[in-house]
């Protein structure tokens, strides 16, 4: 079974934990970077990208400086959560390989 790599956490960036690095503010980047550090690639878009959102104006910004992540893949996150078509890439019932009784002649009973 193949591993998945962990991803390393990073330190925010910005003015009030440098200043403060315990305080409650500090406490709570550190949590979102925690957290971020578990999802995919997936998740961890549409996670900063709905943080993003909830900052408002200059979101995007403040979210880059707490979790290091890209300008882009922000974006990228906040557009998916946008989307009314989330649910494309949900595999539909009966997608995938069809069972070897299925596509075998050899098991079909005439």
């Amino acid at each position: 079974m193949k591993k998945r790599k962990k991803h390393s956490l990073h330190r925010c960036e910005c003015h009030e934990c440098h200043q403060h690095p315990y305080s409650r503010q500090a406490q709570r980047h550190r949590a979102v970077n925690r957290v971020v550090a578990t999802f995919d690639e997936k998740s961890r878009r549409h996670f900063v990208g709905l943080l993003a959102m909830q900052l408002g104006p200059g979101g995007i910004e403040r979210v880059h400086q707490i979790t290091g992540l890209s300008r882009t893949t922000i974006g990228v996150g906040q557009t998916e959560i946008r989307r009314v078509d989330r649910v494309r890439n949900i595999r539909r019932s009966g997608g995938g390989r069809l069972k070897v009784e299925k596509s075998d002649l050899r098991f079909w009973k005439f």
